[in-house]
C-alpha cells in the first residue's frame, strides 16, 4: 500500500499517542480476530504459550500475576484456563500447567494465523527501522515511568 511522504519536521509533531494508539489498535484487533477463528481470545492464546514454553511451570496463580499487566478488559483468567482445561488442550498436574496434543496442535494453529498479522504489519519495514521504532518506544515507556525492558 502507498502511503504519502512527509518530511521529517512533519513526521516529529505528529502527536505519538494518537499514532501508537492506533497501532495498538490495528494490531492487536488483527491477532485477537485471528485468534477468535480458534474461539481464543489472547488470554488463551497467552496461557498456552506459555505451557509450551515451560511445562509444569505455571501454575494459576504464578500465570495471574505475569499476565496481569498486560490485561485491558478485565479478565476472568480462571474462565480462561477452565475453557481450555474444558477443551482438552490442557492439563493441571500439581507443579503446574502442561499442554495437551489437541493444546498445541491448537496452539500451532493460532500461532500460523498470529504470523500472518505479523508479516502484514512488518510489510516494507526495514528490521532495523522496527527496532529502532521499538527502542523509541520502550525509551517513551519508561520516561513516563513505566517499565522499557523486554519481558523476560
Amino acid at each position: 500500500m502507498a502511503i504519502k511522504e512527509y518530511s521529517q519536521e512533519e513526521l516529529a509533531a505528529q502527536p505519538i499517542g494518537a499514532w501508537s494508539g492506533e497501532v495498538y489498535r490495528r494490531v492487536v484487533g488483527g491477532i485477537r480476530a485471528q485468534l477468535a477463528v480458534e474461539n481464543l481470545t489472547q488470554p488463551h492464546w497467552w496461557t498456552l504459550n506459555h505451557a509450551a514454553g515451560d511445562p509444569g511451570r505455571w501454575t494459576r496463580a504464578a500465570l495471574v500475576e505475569r499476565l496481569a499487566p498486560y490485561d485491558d478488559q478485565g479478565i476472568d483468567f480462571d474462565g480462561v484456563f477452565d475453557d481450555l482445561v474444558a477443551r482438552g488442550w490442557l492439563t493441571e498436574e500439581p507443579d503446574g500447567m502442561r499442554l495437551t496434543e489437541a493444546g498445541e496442535a491448537g496452539r500451532v494453529r493460532a500461532r500460523e494465523r498470529n504470523l500472518r498479522v505479523h508479516e502484514r504489519t512488518h510489510d516494507g519495514i526495514d528490521p532495523a527501522d522496527y527496532a529502532v521504532t521499538v527502542d523509541v518506544l520502550r525509551r517513551m515507556v519508561a520516561n513516563l515511568g513505566g517499565e522499557g525492558n523486554l519481558p523476560d
